[in-house]
């Protein structure tokens, strides 16, 4: 198997060199070359993640220097469930923060961390991993990354941002990790990294990776889930899962057309975008116009220019065809808010506002589109990540998981840089 960019100037690479490379040089995103016809596994629908996510990316490693090692790799990545909980007649939601930073990201964070460690192996000079993030992917590839030989990791996240719960996930690490708290939005932070990517000057000094969803190594493990919560729903009810989706980067939706583009049993996808329409705008208008981030109560989802679009309009290439495989929706921080407080009473549920933002997608459906149908919110991260929005909200306190516990008795640390490449460079010779 082989990849190439979504915008088409390089040459094809395997898949262990998109995984190290995470851009492609030309700025385009590593797509497959050819789509595998056998990626769904013919596994019971309960299998153990680990098993199904070996099977299910085996295709995409056929021949490559990481095949053999794919079940080890995929064992040590997912060592913690995703459970399919029925909250509703038709309603289910998928929980995926059960992992050590509470929030989806794990998955795919664990899997490029597994698998980077094993290729860096004789390595003669260090791995330089920059990572933007909205909120929970820097805390995730943090977590993943803390204390890996040979590699090091640079997280950018936009300062005062981020909730301060995620601050402390994104500033409690030593070693080989270092935080940067950048004086602008997530929009800014992602461009950074891109021009870093982009910088011949930069490229020499040093060798660069990404672990944000636009390294395929964090995409492929989240379509996992997908694959496994399409099969459940299958079983359980007859038909199709039908997928909500928290959507800011559009990494997760990404993984969830992937899943169902290779086969897996999934019907409707609805992306649910807070105030930062650009992707719903784009829907309905039928030209894309990126524009800066506006800051929500869903802060891991404030992005104004998605990278993974460009992985979508690759399979959908015009905004007509991309609405005929999906839809989208926006909503603002009171709707957002009257959620939780409604879910909480309704389902004696609590979601985190990301989560919020899905049910409040969900529940404008009309009936004619929920009908006959098995719906799943997609719940990305733990409420309490944000106990500082939720709790006022719901009235009650929300403890705090010991995965996120034992984050919060580490110290912390960061450096404050202005929005520029120069600042960014500047640091790596700190």
């Amino acid at each position: 198997m082989q990849f190439t960019s979504t915008r088409g100037g390089e040459p094809r690479v395997a898949f262990h060199q998109a995984l190290q490379q995470g851009l492609a040089p030309d700025g385009g995103l590593y797509v497959p070359a050819e789509w595998p016809a056998d990626a769904i596994p013919d596994l019971p629908a309960a299998a153990p993640l680990a098993g199904l996510a070996a099977r299910f990316i085996e295709p995409f490693a056929r021949g490559d220097v990481l095949a053999a090692e794919l079940p080890a790799i995929c064992a040590e990545a997912f060592d913690f469930p995703a459970p399919l909980v029925e909250v509703d007649a038709g309603l289910s939601v998928l929980e995926l923060f059960h992992g050590p930073t509470a929030a989806f990201k794990d998955f795919g964070a664990r899997f490029l961390a597994a698998a980077l460690t094993r290729l860096r192996r004789g390595a003669t000079k260090p791995l330089r991993i920059l990572v933007a993030t909205s909120g929970d992917t820097g805390g995730a590839v943090a977590a993943a990354f803390h204390r890996r030989p040979g590699i090091e990791v640079v997280v950018l996240f936009p300062k005062g941002l981020v909730s301060p719960t995620q601050e402390r996930q994104l500033t409690c690490w030593d070693g080989n990790v270092r935080s940067l708290a950048v004086r602008g939005t997530f929009d800014d932070c992602q461009r950074m990294v891109k021009e870093a990517f982009l910088d011949q000057s930069l490229r020499a000094r040093c060798e660069l990776s990404s672990a944000n969803s636009i390294n395929l190594g964090r995409l492929l493990p989240q379509a996992v889930y997908y694959v496994a919560a399409s099969r459940q729903v299958a079983a359980r009810h007859g038909g199709k899962a039908s997928f909500v989706i928290p959507s800011g980067n559009l990494g997760n939706a990404t993984a969830c057309i992937w899943a169902r583009r290779l086969g897996a049993p999934i019907g409707d996808v609805l992306l649910a975008h807070n105030a930062n329409r650009t992707v719903p705008d784009y829907l309905e208008q039928g030209v894309y116009r990126p524009r800066p981030s506006v800051a929500t109560l869903a802060s891991a989802m404030d992005v104004g220019a998605p990278s993974n679009l460009e992985r979508l309009t690759a399979l959908y290439p015009d905004a007509a065809s991309l609405k005929a495989a999906l839809s989208a929706v926006s909503v603002d921080d009171a709707a957002i808010a009257a959620r939780i407080r409604a879910d909480h009473l309704r389902y004696g549920r609590i979601w985190c506002p990301h989560t919020a933002t899905a049910a409040e997608a969900f529940a404008r459906l009309p009936e004619s589109r929920r009908r006959g149908q098995q719906w799943v919110l997609v719940a990305t991260a733990h409420p309490a990540k944000f106990r500082e929005i939720v709790e006022p909200l719901v009235g009650v306190s929300i403890g705090v998981p010991d995965n996120l516990a034992r984050l919060f008795e580490r110290p912390s640390r960061c450096t404050e840089i202005e929005p520029t490449l120069a600042a960014l460079s500047a640091t790596f010779g700190a």
